[in-house]
């Protein structure tokens, strides 16, 4: 099992959700943590928060970084290395969703999906491979199921999702000869707040940010030989699958 004491990531989109759950994970396994939100205040806010799980030497930052923004994510990516010394680890997970018919969907609210969550993808990757190639880091791409499974009212959406499973899986055959690891998590229904929804109404039967966390770290602790390219990971009995 690889040791990840010590290491250093990076997470867009981190003060909520899924990126916060990745967050909390990894602190708890030793690893020091920035985590972007376009909003400085929700940045610290998030990272204080995180810090409970932490101590003088592993902890979070938060960092205001916008990543429709390629010099905003290279921004990020040296305030990381300004503060922790080294870049080991890129989780590219800031996203939204807009939904509705091709007849309903704007043309801002396309341009919106795409720049956050499949050019954001793109610029996490591009602005960190030189910092990831010094230390033989790791990226981590979180897509969907919406990557591969298409449905009614998500034009934009499972476009950015299928572009960002590919972008990823292609960046893998380009980077591993610098033994820098590269893989998508496509997560089906999460307990978040994305679209909408209200985790504390909705039961236990969804996969919780936790569960999305100690996959990060599955990933990380995995003997170097080995690469899980793509995980696809759903709730083991939804709603329509109950007798």
């Amino acid at each position: 099992m690889e040791n990840i004491v010590g290491k250093v990531a990076l997470i867009t989109g981190g003060t909520k959700g899924i990126g916060y759950g990745i967050a909390e994970a990894l602190l708890k396994q030793g690893v020091n943590v920035a985590i972007t939100s376009r909003s400085q205040d929700a940045a610290n806010s998030a990272a204080k928060k995180l810090n409970d799980y932490g101590n003088d030497s592993v902890y979070a930052i938060g960092i205001a970084a916008d990543v429709r923004s390629y010099e905003s994510q290279e921004q990020a990516v040296r305030a990381t290395v300004s503060e922790f010394g080294k870049l080991d680890v890129v989780v590219a997970n800031a996203g939204l969703g807009h939904f509705g018919s091709i007849e309903e969907m704007s043309v801002e609210h396309w341009n919106e999906v795409i720049d956050t969550n499949l050019t954001g993808a793109f610029y996490s990757l591009k602005s960190s491979v030189a910092a990831l190639k010094e230390t033989k880091g790791y990226y981590i791409s979180i897509s969907s199921l919406a990557g591969t499974n298409f449905f009614e009212g998500g034009t934009a959406y499972n476009a950015s999702k299928f572009g960002v499973t590919g972008f990823t899986q292609a960046a893998m055959l380009d980077l591993r000869k610098h033994e820098i690891k590269v893989s998508t998590i496509m997560p089906g229904s999460v307990s978040t707040h994305f679209n909408g929804n209200n985790p504390s109404e909705e039961g236990a039967w969804k996969i919780q940010i936790e569960d999305i966390g100690k996959l990060v770290v599955d990933l990380l602790q995995m003997n170097p030989r080995t690469l899980p390219s793509k995980i696809e990971v759903r709730p083991t009995v939804p709603p329509s699958a109950r007798k």
